[in-house]
């Protein structure tokens, strides 16, 4: 059953934050995973406060996200991204087809 990053990012450094995705991408397709959603603009529909950037990447299990998360690939992106973002970073579990 697929599993999801769901990722709102506050960027602090945009030269940063492009060290990170140029680290991120590959490591994030060596995975299995593939992005839906990239920054595009999100509109606020109800609650609040507005939304920042949203990401949000596919994975084919919870498990194959939980490996990419911990891997030696998506390391070196974890350490540009502590100075390039701050994130609240979310894992959620797809519905199994009917």
């Amino acid at each position: 059953m697929a599993a999801y990053v769901i990722s709102e990012v506050d960027v602090r450094d945009p030269a940063g934050f492009e060290t990170y995705r140029s680290l991120a991408a590959p490591s994030i397709a060596h995975y299995g995973g593939r992005y839906l959603v990239r920054g595009g603009h999100a509109e606020l529909a109800e609650g609040g406060p507005e939304p920042k950037n949203i990401i949000v990447v596919e994975f084919p299990s919870i498990e194959r996200l939980r490996q990419w998360y911990a891997s030696p690939e998506y390391a070196e992106a974890l350490k540009a991204r502590q100075t390039a973002l701050d994130r609240r970073l979310l894992f959620v579990e797809g519905v199994a087809p009917i």
